[in-house]
C-alpha cells in the first residue's frame, strides 16, 4: 500500500499498488489536481484518519530530529498514517523522508531525489553563536533567533 501527499497528486503519480491518502490533502488541493484525488478515491483509495498514539510518535521523532518547525499537522498525519498501514509514503518532502527514516516507514518519491542519510539537526543563534540540540524562539543567552544547521 502507498500513502499519496499532496506532491502525488501534483505531479500526476500513478501506482498499481492499493493508495490511501488522508482528508488534509484533499482540503489542500484545488483544480485540477483536486480532481485527481477525487479520480484516486473513485478507483477505491483509502482515506484514513491516524490514530493520536501514531501521530504523537511522529510528533516526537520529528522533535528529536528538528525537523517538527517544518512539517505541518498535514505531514505529520501523513506520516503517522503510513506508519499505521505499515504501508509506503510517496512524498517530495525532504522533513518528512527525514522522519520517515528514523521511523522505518520506507519512501518513494516522485519529481526530486529522496534524502541520502537520515539528519539530527542542530539550531545555532544568529547571535552569539552558540548551538542547541532543540528548537527555541529565541537563544536563551542572547535572545536572538535562532537558525537550523546541518550538524555535519
Amino acid at each position: 500500500m502507498e500513502v499519496l501527499d499532496s506532491s502525488a497528486f501534483i505531479h500526476g503519480y500513478d501506482s498499481d499498488d492499493q493508495t490511501a491518502s488522508i482528508p488534509a490533502v484533499q482540503a489542500e488541493l484545488t483544480g485540477e489536481t483536486a480532481l485527481r484525488f477525487d479520480a484516486e478515491e473513485g478507483a477505491g483509495m483509502h482515506i484514513h484518519v491516524p490514530g493520536e498514539g501514531a501521530t504523537g510518535r511522529v510528533r516526537s521523532a520529528a522533535e528529536e530530529l528538528g525537523d517538527l518547525a517544518e512539517l505541518s499537522e498535514t505531514d505529520l498525519r501523513l506520516l503517522a498514517a503510513a506508519f499505521e498501514l505499515d504501508a509506503t509514503l510517496v512524498t517530495d518532502d525532504y522533513a518528512m523522508q527525514n522522519v520517515a527514516e528514523r521511523m522505518d516507514v520506507r519512501v518513494r518519491v516522485i519529481a526530486r531525489e529522496g534524502i541520502s542519510e537520515e539528519r539530527e539537526w542542530q539550531f545555532q543563534c544568529a547571535g552569539c553563536g552558540r548551538t542547541f540540540d532543540e528548537n527555541r524562539d529565541r537563544c536563551p543567552i542572547c535572545g536572538s533567533d535562532l537558525t537550523r544547521k546541518n550538524p555535519t
